[in-house]
């Protein structure tokens, strides 16, 4: 029986990715490194600073920055980023996303959020989204991030339910393996999962009780 949803954010609830990509891409430039939304798709389900060490590899620069500095580097492009959000609104959620949430909330389906983003609880305040959601996993609380199971681990022990009555949603396929590493059922939206759809707006309760049966 399915008791929880865990959510990933970008490219599940909202789509941030032109935020991420604007912001790498200028601070790659600064580096002296060129890269294109066909080399920022590579970023998507991973972390800040794997990113980062993803970009100078592709520079062939990583060796010349120190941890610290790469620490420094990644917290710029995050200011960078936060800057792009303020023109974040209820309108950048996903289709259906909104009528899908409230859908499970009237049924008791308790919801998780799983993402890599430090900047969640931001990112759902904008959207108006933040009292909808029981528990936000914190990426700098787990030890490894996806495709590692860890964060998917943390939401569904943060809204107390078993990993066997949970479904996970996602974009990436880090995030579907780090579903497949803890046995989560699992959705993804563009990409292979236990159920893939095109779209979030193919989410639905009865889709939900497939895994039911």
């Amino acid at each position: 029986m399915i008791r929880g949803i865990i959510f990933d954010l970008d490219g599940v609830i909202t789509d941030t990715a032109k935020f991420h990509y604007a912001a790498w891409k200028s601070l790659a430039s600064e580096l002296g490194i060129e890269i294109d939304e066909k080399f920022n798709e590579k970023l998507k389900g991973i972390s800040r600073i794997e990113s980062l060490e993803k970009i100078l590899d592709y520079g062939g620069i990583r060796e010349k920055y120190s941890d610290d500095e790469i620490n420094s580097l990644a917290q710029k492009k995050n200011e960078e980023y936060k800057k792009l959000l303020k023109s974040l609104d209820r309108k950048d959620i996903l289709p259906g996303i909104s009528e899908f949430i409230d859908e499970l909330r009237e049924n008791n389906i308790k919801i998780g959020l799983a993402s890599v983003s430090k900047n969640a609880p931001i990112i759902l305040e904008k959207l108006g989204l933040m009292e909808k959601i029981d528990f936000i996993a914190d990426p700098s609380k787990v030890e490894k991030g996806k495709p590692a199971p860890d964060i998917f681990i943390e939401a569904a022990r943060g809204i107390g339910i078993e990993i066997e009555e949970v479904i996970g949603i996602e974009d990436s396929d880090a995030g579907v393996k780090a579903m497949k590493n803890c046995k989560m059922k699992s959705i993804g939206i563009g990409v292979e999962a236990d159920i893939s759809l095109s779209c979030t707006s193919e989410l639905s309760l009865d889709l939900i009780k497939k895994f039911n049966k």
